[in-house]
C-alpha cells in the first residue's frame, strides 16, 4: 500500500503489530493487520495517540457511502487524528523522532490548476483519509507526508492536535465568508462542526452569534461555550417564518451571515430567509445531497450563497487559536475510548447516537 493506503505493489514493507480499524460491510468494523508503506524521502511514520470520530465516519459505517463516495472494499477508518513520530525520511529536516504532530488527512496532487492557485482542497486527485478508497488513520501507525505533519506547541495536547481537522472546517468557512469584528452570525446545527465554527467565528472578532438546533443539550453547550442566543427549532418547514422572527429577536440586530452546518432544506431555507439583503449564507454541511430552497426571493435580496469543502492552509492558524487560548476545544471532547474490538464498537455507537455525545475521541 502506498501513502494514503493506496495500493502500491510488492515494494511495500510490512509492519505485522500494526493494527487498524477496518470497516468491513455495513454495522462491521473488525480490528486486523494493517500493512504500511515503505517510508519515502519525505514521509514520517507516526503513531497515532488520539483519533476522533467524525460524522461521515459514521455514515459510511450506517451506510457504506457519504455523498457521491461509495465504501467498495474494506477500507480503514478515521481521519480526525495526532500522534508521536517514530521515525522520519531522510529528506525531512523540520521534524524529528519524539515530535507531536497533528496530520492534515488529504493530499494533493500539487501540479493541477487549482493546487497551483492554492485551492489544494478542491484537487480532483485527492488522496483523503478514510475516503474511498483511500485508507484512514485509526490504526497504531501511519506513514504520511511530513509537510502534512505539525509540530504540536507543549501547551497543546494530542486530542487538541486531534481536534485540529474539525476546526479547520470551521476557520475555512469563517474565511470564505470573510467574518470578521463587525460581522453578526447565524449558525445553523449545534454538533459539532455548528460548535467548533462558532467557536472559529468568536475567535475572528464576530460580536454576535446565535445558534440554533433541534436539541436541548446542544443548545445548552452551545450556550456553555460563549453563543450570545440559542433557539431551539423544529424539522418542520412550515416554522420557518415563525422561527426566523425568534432568531431575529434573539440575535437583536442584521444577520450578516449564516453558517448552514446542517445542510438541510429546512436549515437552508431559514439561513437564505434570516440573513439580511447583501448577506451571506455559507453552507458548510452536506445533510441532503440535493435540496429544494426558495433562492429566487434570496437572490432578489442579493443575498450570496458560498460553498465550503474541506479546508486549506488552516493548520498553523489553529494552532494558533489553540495555543493562545483564543478557542478552547477540550469542552467537545465528551467521550473518550481505548483501541479494543469492544470500544471501537461502542464508540461509533456511542457517537451514532448523538444525545449527549459531542465528539467521540480514541485515545491509542
Amino acid at each position: 500500500m502506498g501513502k494514503g493506503g493506496m495500493s502500491e505493489g510488492e515494494g511495500s514493507k510490512v509492519e505485522e503489530e500494526n493494527m487498524a480499524a477496518w470497516l468491513v460491510g455495513l454495522n462491521t468494523l473488525k480490528i486486523q493487520p494493517f500493512p504500511l508503506p515503505t517510508l519515502g524521502p519525505h514521509d514520517v511514520r507516526v503513531r497515532m495517540k488520539a483519533v476522533g470520530i467524525c460524522g461521515s465516519d459514521v455514515h459510511y459505517l450506517k451506510t457504506m457511502r457519504c455523498a457521491d463516495f461509495i465504501v467498495k472494499e474494506p477500507m480503514v477508518i478515521g481521519h480526525e487524528c495526532a500522534g508521536i513520530i517514530e521515525e522520519v525520511g531522510e529528506g525531512v529536516k523540520h521534524l524529528v523522532v519524539g515530535d507531536r504532530v497533528a496530520l492534515e488527512p488529504g493530499i494533493s496532487c500539487w501540479r493541477c490548476n487549482l493546487c497551483k492557485e492554492g485551492r489544494y482542497n478542491l484537487c480532483p486527485e485527492m488522496k483523503f483519509f478514510a475516503t474511498p478508497p483511500v485508507h484512514g488513520s485509526l490504526a497504531n501507525q501511519v506513514v504520511h507526508p511530513a509537510d502534512l505533519c505539525f509540530k504540536l506547541p507543549e501547551n497543546v495536547s494530542l486530542e487538541e492536535g486531534a481536534m485540529c481537522e474539525p476546526l479547520s472546517v470551521g476557520v475555512h468557512a469563517c474565511r470564505r465568508a470573510e467574518v470578521g469584528p463587525e460581522t453578526n452570525v447565524l449558525v445553523m446545527g449545534a454538533g459539532p462542526i455548528g460548535l467548533v465554527t462558532m467557536l472559529a467565528a468568536r475567535a475572528f472578532g464576530v460580536p454576535k452569534i446565535v445558534i440554533v438546533d433541534v436539541d436541548d443539550n446542544r443548545l445548552s453547550v452551545a450556550k456553555r461555550l460563549g453563543a450570545d442566543g440559542i433557539v431551539k427549532v423544529t424539522t418542520s418547514l412550515e416554522d420557518v417564518g415563525s422561527e426566523v422572527e425568534q432568531i431575529k429577536k434573539a440575535i437583536g440586530s442584521n444577520i450578516d451571515v449564516t453558517f448552514d452546518c446542517a445542510g438541510f432544506n429546512k436549515t437552508m431555507s431559514t439561513a437564505l430567509a434570516a440573513t439580511r439583503c447583501g448577506g451571506k449564507v455559507c453552507l458548510v454541511g452536506m445533510g441532503h445531497g440535493i435540496m429544494t430552497v426558495p433562492l429566487t426571493p434570496a437572490a432578489a435580496r442579493e443575498v450570496d450563497v458560498v460553498g465550503v469543502f474541506r479546508y486549506k492552509n488552516t493548520w498553523p492558524l489553529c494552532l494558533e487559536f489553540l495555543t493562545s487560548g483564543k478557542i478552547d476545544v477540550k469542552p467537545l471532547i465528551t467521550h473518550r475510548f481505548g483501541f479494543s474490538q469492544k470500544e471501537v464498537e461502542d464508540a461509533f455507537e456511542t457517537s451514532a447516537r448523538g444525545s449527549n455525545a459531542i465528539k467521540v475521541m480514541f485515545n491509542l
